[in-house]
C-alpha cells in the first residue's frame, strides 16, 4: 500500500458519506432550520452567548474538539500495525464520532445551550443529570491531565516549537483586538493573523524557550486559568480561527506530500492481535483499542465542546452540519494522515525495529513521544513530495499539535468550570455564602486546572492517556445514547433511523466498558510499582466512572421503557 492510495479512498470516503449520510441526519432526523432562532442569537451576552462567523465557529469547534488526540492516538496505535488503526478510525468516524458529534450540538442548540449533562437530567431524571455531571467532571480532569502532559513534553524537549506557541498566542489576542475593537475589517484582519504567524514560525528558529517539564506545567495552570476566564472574542476566537487556517494548511500541504510522495508504507499492515500497547502488557486490539484512539475516530469530549461552548456560538441551525458533522469528518482524515505518514516514514524516522509490536511504544518515546514521531514523519512526508524543508515543516507540525492542545485546555477548563458550578447547585439554597464563593467564576476556573493538572505532574503520558482515552470513550457512549433518547422522544424519526443512532452507542458502551475493565486490573497493577501515588489515584477515577457508567445505562433503559 502506498500513501497516495490511503489519502485518495480517505477523502472519497468522507465526502460520499458527508453529502450522503449527514444530509439524512439535518433534514430527516433534526430537521434544522435557518427559522429556528439559536441561543447565540436570543441569548447574546457577548461573553459566552455569541453569534459566530461559521468559518470562525469552525476553527474553535475543530481545534477544541481535535487537540492532540487525532495525532497522538493513531500515532500510537501503529503498535498493531496500520491497518487496524485505520479501519477503526474510518468506521468509528464515519457510524459514530460524526452522528454523536453533530446530535450533540444540535440537541444542546433545542435547549438554548445547555450541556449534555443536563439534557440528560432533562430527558432521564434529575439524578441521572447530577450523576452524568460528576462522570463528565472527572472525565474533564483526566482530559486536561494527558493533553498537559503531552504539551509539557513535548515544549521541553524542544525549544522552538516553544517559542513559536508562545508567539502565537500573542498574535491570536492581536487579532482578537483588531477583529472586535478596532473593527479593523474580516479580511484584514485575517491577512495581518496569518503573516504575523508566519513570522512566528520563522522567529522560532532564533529565539527558542528552554525550561523544563515541570515549569511548562506550571506555565500550563496559569494559562488555563486566565484563558478559560477571558471572554472569548480576546483569546478563544482569533486562536481557534487561526487554528483554522494551520488546520487546512496542515491537510493541504499533508494531503498533497502524501499524494505526490507515491511512498509505499514501511511499517507492516499488522503485527499482532495483542501488541504491547498499554503498560507494557499485551493489549488485545478489541476491546483496548478505545483506550488508544480517542478523537480521530469518535471522541466523547466532543459532546462537552459542542454543547459547552459551539452551541452557544451557533448562528445558523444550518450552519450545524458544517461545523458539527463536518469537523469530525476533517478530524478522521488528520488521523488518516498521521497514520499514512508514520506508515510511510516510520522506520526512517525510529530506525527499523526488529520486533514493532514488542517495541514500538518504547522507541517512539526516545523521540519525545506521539507527537515527536509524527512532527518528524509529516515533515519528512511533506520534504519527499513538496520538497519543503524538514525543519520548518517539523516545527510547523509540533505547532499544530501545541495549537490545539492549547485550545482543548482552554476549551476543556472553561466547560470545567461550567460544570463545577452545576455541582454546586444543590448548596445554592442551603449554604448560600458557600455557593457564592465555591460557585464564583474564577474559584470555578481554578478548581478544575489544578487537579487535573496536578496529575499531569511527572509527564507520564503513557499512564495517563489510557485513562483518559477510555473514559472519553465511556464518555461518547453515554453521551450517544443520551442523543438516542432525545431523538426517539422529541424527534421521533422512523425506528430504522433511531437504530442507527442506538446500536453504536450501545455496540460502543460494551466494547469501552470492558476495555476499562481490563485496564484497571491488568495495566494499572503494573503501573503501582513506577507512579504508586498516580496509578491508585486514576485506578480510584476509573473505578467510579465505571460504576456511573453502568448506573446511566440503567437510567436509559428505564427511560426507554417508559417511553414505550
Amino acid at each position: 500500500m502506498s500513501t497516495t492510495y490511503i489519502v485518495l479512498m480517505g477523502l472519497i470516503i468522507y465526502l460520499v458519506f458527508y453529502f450522503s449520510y449527514g444530509n439524512i441526519l439535518e433534514k430527516k432526523v433534526v430537521k434544522a432550520s435557518s427559522k429556528n432562532i439559536t441561543p447565540a442569537v436570543r441569548l447574546r451576552d457577548g461573553i459566552d452567548y455569541v453569534p459566530t462567523n461559521k468559518f470562525v465557529l469552525f476553527g474553535h469547534h475543530f481545534a477544541s474538539i481535535a487537540g492532540a488526540g487525532p495525532i497522538v492516538g493513531p500515532a500510537i496505535a501503529m503498535v498493531w500495525g496500520w491497518l487496524p488503526g485505520i479501519l477503526w478510525v474510518w468506521i468509528g468516524n464515519i457510524f459514530i464520532g460524526a452522528v454523536h458529534d453533530y446530535l450533540s450540538l444540535m440537541s444542546s442548540v433545542r435547549y438554548d445551550g445547555k450541556s449534555v449533562q443536563w439534557i440528560s437530567g432533562k430527558l432521564m431524571g434529575k439524578i441521572t443529570g447530577y450523576i452524568f455531571t460528576w462522570f463528565v467532571f472527572l472525565a474533564i480532569l483526566l482530559v486536561i491531565a494527558a493533553f498537559a502532559s503531552i504539551l509539557a513534553g513535548l515544549l521541553a524537549k524542544n525549544p522552538m516549537v516553544a517559542s513559536a506557541t508562545v508567539f502565537f498566542i500573542i498574535v491570536a489576542i492581536i487579532m482578537g483586538i483588531f477583529l472586535y475593537r478596532v473593527k479593523l475589517g474580516f479580511i484584514i484582519s485575517t491577512v495581518v493573523g496569518l503573516i504575523l504567524m508566519g513570522l512566528s514560525i520563522y522567529g522560532a528558529h532564533f529565539v527558542p524557550i528552554h525550561l523544563g517539564e515541570k515549569a511548562w506545567l506550571i506555565l500550563l495552570i496559569i494559562y488555563t486559568i486566565v484563558a478559560s476566564s477571558l471572554p472569548v472574542w480576546i483569546l478563544l476566537q482569533p486562536r481557534d480561527y487561526l487554528n483554522a487556517w494551520i488546520l487546512w494548511i496542515g491537510l493541504i500541504i499533508g494531503g498533497l506530500g502524501l499524494l505526490l510522495a507515491f511512498k509505499h508504507f514501511e511499517m507492516p499492515l499488522f503485527t499482532e492481535f495483542s501488541a504491547h500497547a498499554i503498560g507494557g502488557k499485551p493489549s488485545p486490539f478489541w476491546p483496548t483499542v478505545p483506550l488508544i484512539i480517542a478523537c480521530g475516530a469518535l471522541s466523547g469530549f466532543h459532546s462537552l465542546v459542542s454543547s459547552g461552548t459551539t452551541s452557544k456560538q451557533l448562528d445558523d441551525e444550518k450552519n450545524g452540519l458544517f461545523i458539527g458533522y463536518g469537523a469530525m469528518f476533517t478530524e478522521g482524515f488528520l488521523a488518516t494522515v498521521v497514520i499514512a505518514s508514520i506508515a510511510a516514514f516510520g522506520f526512517s524516522v525510529m530506525g527499523r525495529l526488529s520486533n514493532v509490536s514488542h517495541d514500538y511504544v518504547r522507541a517512539i518515546k526516545a523521540l519525545g513521544g506521539p507527537g515527536g514521531i509524527f512532527s518528524k514523519a509529516f515533515a519528512l512526508s511533506v520534504n519527499k513530495g513538496l520538497g519543503l524543508p524538514v525543519k520548518t515543516m517539523q516545527i510547523f507540525a509540533s505547532l499544530w499539535l501545541s495549537a490545539f492542545v492549547l485550545t482543548t485546555l482552554d476549551t476543556t477548563n472553561r466547560i470545567g468550570k461550567f460544570l463545577w458550578i452545576e455541582i454546586m447547585d444543590p448548596i445554592k439554597k442551603k449554604v448560600k455564602v458557600l455557593y457564592k464563593i465555591f460557585a464564583n467564576r474564577y474559584i470555578a476556573s481554578i478548581i478544575p486546572a489544578i487537579l487535573g493538572l496536578s496529575l499531569a505532574l511527572g509527564g507520564t503520558w503513557n499512564i495517563i492517556w489510557p485513562a483518559f482515552s477510555g473514559t472519553n470513550q465511556m464518555l461518547a457512549s453515554i453521551a450517544l445514547i443520551t442523543s438516542a433518547v432525545w431523538v426517539i422522544k422529541v424527534l421521533k424519526p422512523s425506528k430504522a433511523l433511531r437504530m442507527l443512532i442506538l446500536v453504536p452507542a450501545i455496540v460502543l458502551w460494551i466494547t469501552v466498558t470492558a476495555a476499562l475493565i481490563w485496564f484497571l486490573f491488568v495495566p494499572t497493577p503494573a503501573y503501582f510499582s513506577r507512579e504508586p501515588a498516580k496509578s491508585i489515584v486514576i485506578g480510584i477515577i476509573v473505578g467510579i466512572m465505571i460504576i456511573l457508567n453502568i448506573y446511566l445505562l440503567i437510567s436509559f433503559f428505564k427511560t426507554l421503557k417508559h417511553e414505550r
